[in-house]
């Protein structure tokens, strides 16, 4: 099993969420994150001071999916979250030890 976990742009979580959804993914955790990476956050004017906005808004995606099924997982991302600019976000895939349904206790891939 694994745990994909992407970073993506806000306005691509429709996207990406539909694309998850055709190739299967059926549990997904969304959570509203912020950060940065190359782009290094950007200046902004308000009432006429300027400030630098270090952290950039960003959704976080979760998906723990069976092996066979990652990749289909990853390029469903891949493909939805690009833009082609700066800021597109990142894949991160971990080896997911187990899982555990609390509400049947079923265990292992059946539980995803």
């Amino acid at each position: 099993m694994k745990l994909i976990t992407a970073v993506i742009k806000p306005f691509k979580l429709d996207d990406v969420r539909e694309a998850l959804s055709e190739v299967g993914a059926q549990g997904v955790t969304v959570t509203e994150v912020k950060g940065f990476g190359r782009q290094k956050g950007h200046t902004e004017l308000y009432r006429g001071a300027e400030y630098v906005v270090d952290f950039l808004p960003k959704i976080k995606i979760e998906v723990g999916v069976p092996d066979e099924l990652a990749e289909r997982i990853i390029e469903a991302i891949t493909r939805s979250a690009n833009t082609g600019k700066v800021g597109d976000g990142k894949i991160f895939v971990y080896d997911l030890e187990g899982a555990i349904r609390i509400r049947t206790g079923e265990s292992g891939p059946e539980a995803l």
